[in-house]
């Protein structure tokens, strides 16, 4: 007697909007994995892979894409909020492995907008008019703007990622067309000096290199915590994303071969600003404080799209029972999950204060590994479970399958990247996640009998 009323209460109440269509997906996808990594990761992959920058996004690129495509067929299968969380729920049906996935990639996007927000802060204290106010503020008031975009509307937002995407993409094409005269004058299979012992091609510092750019495709569970407000989300979820990683990794790589045809490597290496610098010495007409403005909107996309994706992800798990219920409700005019909007804004604010994110940033690459190898193991289990719903965009066993054994692989080489820190601060993080688990335990029971 009570599923007509359960029913009519749940029609009752607001829900997502679908306005993304497909060409606004894939410019979410690819401003997802456009702009932090590339303006700040060059210098680091350098100092691993010397001139062969290019190889290393080429080949984190295979691995990225094997992931990239379970999650395309996943989105096409199940157009819903919560992502990674919901997946893992779905395959595996165990409500702590759902709740530290979920929570994992929460807590990456958190730590991925603090540490953005303080990169802002320090680009526009370089600019006369701010220079005399601390980093800090700046950072909070820059999360402010961006948790405004996100409170306002999902349109809103695509809106902003979509003029965001446009200029932090034109940046690199400028790059590009600048540096094009310089193609063809660099060694571009010059690795970093290994000990007389060693021979052939340097495949640790391959491995870094390829771990280090993996970082930068990190936008799949972005785009599909927002399958839900897609308008056709079995075709364009699955060819957005798929298009989005091509458009990635072609600028990518030729960024990455244009930037070592005009810096050397060893002096990309070692410079704090890599892409400044390249374009300082190949245009040295164009005005420093305008790439430091394109800088800006290129990480300001970033931070935006993190928190799309967990604010989405925090009203998907809280709407299957898996956090407070709060956190589900959606702004009857807004149609965004509002609250979850503004703790996630609380959560930031604390982390930028820290002052001390880089570690925690770095943590959560370990987590992210091991989030995707138990989604791409989770498409494989859905694939072979007989009742489950097929998608538009279905794949051989074998993808999920490689891609859960590259992502396990990275783990472990990044464990052994001999940096201690990074572990620990992923083990205390789901060690905090194990705690908030034991203290929802009783709703998590009731929320899923």
């Amino acid at each position: 007697m009570e599923q007509p009323s359960t029913q009519a209460a749940a029609a009752s109440e607001p829900t997502l909007r679908r306005s993304i269509g497909l060409w606004q997906m894939t410019l979410y996808g690819a401003g997802s994995m456009l702009g932090a990594g590339i303006y700040g990761l060059l210098g680091q992959v350098a100092a691993e892979m010397g001139s062969a920058i290019w190889l290393a996004f080429a080949m984190s690129m295979v691995a990225a894409g094997l992931t990239g495509l379970s999650y395309a067929s996943l989105g096409s299968r199940y157009p819903r909020a919560g992502g990674a969380a919901y997946i893992t729920h779905r395959a595996y049906r165990r409500t702590l492995l759902t709740h530290v996935v979920g929570l994992s990639v929460a807590c990456s996007g958190f730590t991925s907008i603090a540490a953005g927000a303080r990169v802002v802060g320090e680009n526009l204290q370089s600019l006369p008019a701010l220079q005399g106010l601390p980093t800090g503020t700046l950072a909070v008031l820059y999360l402010a703007v961006v948790g405004a975009i996100v409170y306002r509307g999902i349109r809103e937002s695509m809106w902003t990622n979509v003029v965001f995407t446009l200029v932090e993409a034109a940046g690199l094409l400028f790059v590009i067309a600048v540096c094009l005269r310089f193609w063809g004058s660099a060694n571009l299979m010059e690795f970093p000096t290994l000990p007389e012992t060693e021979a052939g091609l340097p495949l640790l510092f391959l491995v870094n290199g390829v771990v280090l750019t993996f970082y930068s495709f990190l936008g799949f569970e972005d785009a599909i915590n927002v399958a839900e407000e897609l308008k056709n989300p079995r075709r364009d979820m699955p060819l957005g994303l798929v298009m989005a990683l091509v458009l990635t990794v072609v600028i990518y790589m030729s960024v990455a071969v244009s930037a070592v045809s005009v810096v050397p490597w060893q002096e990309l290496a070692g410079s704090s600003a890599p892409l400044a610098e390249v374009v300082a010495r190949a245009a040295p007409w164009f005005p420093a404080w305008m790439f430091i403005a394109i800088t800006i909107f290129a990480v300001g996309n970033t931070g935006l799209i993190n928190y799309v994706t967990a604010s989405r992800l925090l009203y998907g798990m809280a709407r299957d029972g898996q956090l407070p219920k709060a956190l589900s409700r959606i702004h009857p005019k807004r149609r965004t999950p509002h609250v979850a909007v503004g703790l996630i804004a609380a959560i930031i604010v604390l982390l930028i204060l820290s002052g001390n994110i880089s570690q925690l940033a770095s943590a959560t690459v370990l987590l992210l590994l091991l989030v995707f190898s138990v989604v791409n193991a989770a498409l494989v289990v859905l694939k072979l479970r007989p009742d489950e719903p097929h998608g538009a965009f279905e794949l051989p066993i074998a993808i999920p399958v490689l891609g859960a054994v590259v992502c396990f692989a990275m783990f472990v080489a990044r464990l052994g990247a001999g940096d201690w820190r990074a572990p620990v601060i992923a083990g205390v993080l789901l060690l905090g996640v194990l705690a908030i688990h034991l203290l929802l335990r009783r709703q998590l029971v009731i929320g899923n009998e």
